[in-house]
């Protein structure tokens, strides 16, 4: 449960609301049971002096336990939803911050079910297990005192199913249903993972016919996730059961004894239904404890993921030089994988052109996460100016440094948020200018909305070169001294190629640029080249 406590305390900001949501519950639950036991009097005096009363508090009980109710579900399910918001921001500013780079190793619907399914549990903490359990605790003492009036015994017999069925049986559900709240959210997402996959892959699914084996992993995986909500179903179902026989075997009890002090025992069976009737749903979330620690641990665990190349403390000052060097590096992804680089060197003189080829897998895009600050080497070092990396904060060294990855993302918004993503504080002439420095300018005029124009999903309603012409004006928006191009014309055909290239080599002066690709094409006018090869670089002629 240490993790359950770990969401708890992140919670604290919310702490006004979350307590003022069980307050009111206490109280819309007192004003049920209240009801309840004036209730249980008027009967009871009904049938044994032959008038029947209808006092004022039964009204003033049922008004309240109405506003009350009502005011129970407003105030704790705002205290939720503000909670779980809370969390959702905190979830991404962790993944944000462990995965400067990418997701990396991560599964994207791995994250999405985390984002998404595991959080949404975690309202089950406060709404089925924590204002529940605070009603059972506070009704506990009020059933003893007030049976403990007529029988001691009693009170405590009774006192003591009630504790069973609040506390011992839920208890003992959430132990016996642990593993299965853990296979419960890993289900839930490997189903996600398999649905993601086969949707973000439906074109290559289809192109290859395997439809028919994407279904079957698909329902699998969803044939996993129902037998484990099932299995947990059954187990809940057998909680319930138990906390009900608890329930009706008090309620015998003081049917057996009803004949001492009636009117005290018919106010009392009123109240036992009432209370039993509020503790009810802890059984069932005992059982689902399992499954809310299990989400709370897999949350915990991708925020919480240590920082690749975390910033030293103090940091440097940025140089006012930007030659950009790497000397004797010597790095690999994961210690169980192969040397990337053995002893690589190399310098990007200020202002230069530099291209960087090599075949797949030689470690091109590598080199530019070191750059970016996204991984550090295991040794050598890699400089800004004449300062090391290591000793600069990372948002200081990608403000000197401006990306554009083989596989830049467009987002489904305008192009003018597209465009500000580089440089929030852009006005509109800066942003034309960026367009026409990638020759995009006038196709964006000649657009209904111009600059508020939707890009759609991943730029869909664009061609792949307008589309790369979008986010080089995006890159050449950034006023970043250095530009790094990753295979910036991945999967675009020669003759736009050879266009956007030839683009570039007029809008980047003063700027140094570090183009990296697997080949050239002959129209890119560069001043050095390097090939890598083996973990190092070697300067090549072409």
């Amino acid at each position: 449960m240490s993790d359950v406590l770990r969401i708890l305390a992140l919670w604290r900001g919310r702490a006004v609301w979350l307590v003022a949501g069980i307050i009111v519950s206490l109280a819309a639950l007192l004003a049920g049971v209240g009801l309840m036991a004036l209730g249980g009097t008027m009967v009871a005096l009904t049938v044994t002096t032959g008038v029947l009363v209808a006092p004022m508090a039964l009204r003033v009980f049922g008004i309240a336990r109405v506003v009350l109710r009502y005011s129970e579900r407003l105030s704790t399910h705002e205290a939720t939803f503000r909670a779980l918001a809370d969390i959702r921001i905190w979830f991404f500013r962790g993944i944000a911050r462990s995965a400067a780079g990418g997701l990396g190793f991560r599964q994207a619907g791995d994250i999405l079910s985390r984002l998404v399914a595991d959080i949404e549990s975690l309202d089950g903490i406060y709404l089925r297990i924590l204002v529940p359990l605070a009603g059972a605790i506070l009704l506990l003492p009020i059933i003893i005192v007030q049976i403990g009036v007529s029988s001691v015994s009693l009170a405590i017999s009774v006192g003591l199913l009630f504790g069973a069925a609040a506390f011992v049986i839920p208890w003992i559900g959430a132990r016996i249903a642990a593993r299965t709240g853990a296979a419960l959210a890993n289900a839930t997402g490997a189903l996600r993972i398999a649905a993601l996959d086969a949707l973000t892959g439906l074109r290559e699914v289809r192109a290859f016919g395997a439809e028919g084996r994407m279904l079957a992993l698909v329902q699998a995986r969803e044939a996993t996730l129902l037998a484990t909500q099932r299995e947990l179903a059954s187990k809940s179902s057998i909680a319930n059961a138990a906390a009900l026989l608890c329930g009706q075997a008090a309620i015998l009890l003081v049917l057996i004894t009803a004949g001492v002090q009636p009117v005290i025992s018919v106010v009392a069976l009123f109240m036992l239904v009432a209370a039993f009737e509020a503790a009810g749903t802890l059984p069932r979330a005992g059982v689902l404890a399992g499954h809310a620690a299990a989400a709370a641990h897999r949350v915990l665990e991708a925020a919480e993921t240590p920082v690749p190349v975390p910033d030293p403390v103090p940091t440097a000052a940025v140089p006012g030089q930007f030659v950009l060097r790497f000397e004797g590096v010597h790095f690999r992804w994961r210690p169980d994988r192969p040397l990337v680089f053995d002893g690589l060197s190399l310098e990007v003189p200020q202002a230069a052109r530099v291209a960087l080829l090599g075949a797949s897998g030689a470690g091109k895009s590598t080199l530019a996460a070191l750059a970016l600050k996204v991984a550090a080497p295991e040794q050598g070092r890699v400089l800004l100016g004449n300062v090391d990396l290591a000793s600069l904060a990372a948002a200081d060294v990608r403000r000197q440094i401006a990306w554009l990855s083989q596989a830049t993302h467009l987002f489904d918004d305008t192009i003018r948020a597209n465009l500000l993503l580089a440089r929030p504080d852009a006005d509109t002439n800066a942003l034309w200018a960026a367009l026409e420095a990638a020759r995009i300018g006038e196709m964006v005029r000649a657009l209904p909305n111009g600059l508020d124009t939707w890009v759609g999903e991943g730029g869909a309603r664009f061609s792949g070169g307008q589309g790369r012409r979008l986010v080089l004006a995006r890159v050449l928006l950034s006023p970043a001294p250095i530009l790094i191009l990753d295979e910036p014309c991945a999967g675009l055909d020669a003759e736009t190629e050879r266009a956007f290239l030839s683009t570039l080599n007029d809008v980047a002066e003063g700027r140094s640029v570090i183009l990296i690709t697997h080949r050239l094409t002959g129209v890119e006018r560069l001043d050095r080249i390097w090939r890598l090869t083996a973990g190092k670089a070697v300067a090549a002629a072409g």
